[in-house]
């Protein structure tokens, strides 16, 4: 326990951020409520004045902290020291690294958070990029387990910040690469289907829910090649970040991502050598990074996905040449676009009255809106009404 005052000087990783906030990632021994009672009490200082919990923090600014504080009832729980094969695991995974972060290819079959009956998963692995006396690197999205590549680890907690709101912006482009069994009628198209968790599988499935409770779910996809009629090879790219997006939206249009059982079931795997494992792969990953540069790094497949390319006969380099659809727009920009829309609609209907009430005799009566159309094999859904030749699936222009 220390006794003695102690003067921190802080970094532009803590740029914004709150007092209370600055002690939990570097004092974390000191609980909450000996923060507020320092601040309440004038014990802590910033360069030399009284502070609140909520104060934000400015680079270069001296936090004086008063001795003691430390939590005895109750420390961090000590983890488990990583073996020298995890620790291998762990370097080979690393495809880039910068100031900021750390991209990981991970492998199929590894989980990338722990659970239950789940021991070995890459938040296990994190203490192999830990400089010395540094901040533990972290998570800050995640794959399924049984899909592999590109994965982000923060190595500060500033940039976990950074990044955590540029993927809920939407503002990071993710790319995947995957085999579907059989091949889609629209080559490039736009899924637009609601998901929720499904009832009785303790929210370890997902189902689509089209009744108005389901949440908002688009998926973009374009083939890239095919082998006949047998499987496809697609180009997946999540608007949106819903628990198996991907997985859900390709097995709701009957096209299942081979060796997906989850979602497939039985029809989701190939004869011959293709193998039983899932075929769904985060290639590329393209994003804003702190400072104002940019991730742009791409993910090898792995053995299985590539015997399996093969097989069917596809070369992978032709996905390579094949160039990016362009960014969904942003939100201001959809937002501006939704508003100029709704304006021109009013506009419109407002110079069909004003003709209405000019007209001779009473006015034409409008004829009666008709109901969301049917879907081939599936109820009505609410909202626009869909072509039950196309299904859920919207045409894209190349």
């Amino acid at each position: 326990m220390s006794s003695e005052v102690r003067q921190f000087t802080v970094g532009t990783d803590d740029e914004g951020v709150r007092l209370d906030r600055w002690f939990k990632r570097h004092l974390p021994q000191v609980g909450f409520a000996t923060v507020s009672r320092w601040a309440r009490t004038g014990q802590i200082r910033v360069d030399g004045k009284r502070a609140d919990p909520a104060d934000r923090l400015s680079a270069g600014q001296v936090l004086r902290v008063p001795p003691g504080g430390e939590q005895t009832e109750k420390g961090p729980r000590l983890r488990k020291p990583l073996t020298e094969e995890q620790r291998l695991l762990a370097k080979d995974m690393v495809i880039l690294r910068t100031p900021a972060a750390l991209v990981l290819n991970k492998p199929p079959g590894l989980a990338t958070q722990g659970g239950s009956g789940t021991h070995e998963h890459v938040d296990g692995l994190l203490d192999a990029y830990a400089d010395n006396n540094g901040p533990r690197p972290r998570l800050v999205h995640r794959l399924d387990k049984d899909t592999s590549g590109v994965l982000l680890i923060a190595r500060t907690p500033g940039s976990a910040a950074f990044f955590s709101k540029q993927l809920s912006g939407r503002n990071a482009r993710k790319i995947y690469w995957a085999l579907v069994m059989g091949v889609p009628q629209i080559e490039d198209g736009l899924i637009e289907l609601p998901l929720a968790k499904q009832p009785g599988t303790g929210g370890e499935k997902m189902m689509v829910d089209e009744s108005g409770e389901g949440q908002s779910a688009r998926t973009r996809y374009r083939v890239l090649d095919r082998a006949g009629n047998r499987a496809a090879w697609v180009e997946l790219q999540p608007l949106t970040g819903r628990t198996h997006q991907l997985r859900v939206h390709m097995a709701a249009i009957g096209h299942p991502i081979v060796g997906d059982g989850k979602y497939g079931g039985k029809d989701a795997f190939l004869s011959g050598t293709i193998s039983r494992k899932m075929h769904l792969h985060a290639r590329r990953l393209i994003m804003p990074a702190p400072g104002g540069e940019e991730i742009d790094v791409t993910a090898e497949l792995p053995e299985h996905f590539a015997a399996s390319m093969a097989g069917l006969g596809f070369d992978e380099m032709d996905g390579a040449q094949i160039p990016l659809p362009p960014p969904p727009p942003p939100r201001e920009v959809k937002k501006a676009e939704a508003k100029a829309h709704a304006k021109q609609y009013r506009k419109e209907r407002r110079g069909e009255r004003r003709k209405r009430g000019e007209s001779d005799g009473a006015p034409k009566r409008a004829p009666a809106r008709k109901g969301p159309v049917k879907a081939a094999g599936r109820p009505a859904a609410k909202g626009p009404a869909k072509d039950p030749a196309k299904g859920p699936v919207k045409p894209r222009k190349r």
